[in-house]
């Protein structure tokens, strides 16, 4: 095989790549951890922040972190990507119910289209 013609050894793998490569149309340097609590939420819509950190293996800390960069106001000042939104659990100050936005849904929408290998 000549590694020039680029040719394609797994659609699936590519179809991955195509996924990552959608994440960098919104944000050229999103870290793979915003990325995973992205698709944790598209696909447990909507969740506990609680979830996320037993389910991921993440802090609290880095939960937080994660979905301010995907909610509406990243951190230091800085807007966020609005593809989900954070609300205090009534139940439990300290957990925060996680929704994706109408954006949110799009974007997992054209990311099942990729997957489906449309």
């Amino acid at each position: 095989m000549d590694p020039l013609k680029r040719q394609v050894t797994d659609d699936s793998v590519v179809r991955l790549v195509d996924i990552l490569q959608e994440f960098r149309k919104l944000d050229y340097e999103m870290p793979a951890q915003v990325i995973l609590c992205f698709v944790f939420v598209a696909s447990h819509n909507p969740c506990h922040s609680e979830v996320l950190c037993h389910e991921l293996g993440l802090t609290r800390a880095a939960v937080s972190r994660n979905t301010d960069w995907l909610s509406d106001k990243h951190r230091l000042g800085k807007p966020g990507l609005n593809l989900i939104t954070k609300e205090v659990d009534v139940s439990n100050r300290r957990r925060m119910i996680l929704s994706l936005t109408d954006k949110g849904k799009i974007i997992a929408k054209d990311l099942r289209k990729i997957l489906d290998g449309n």
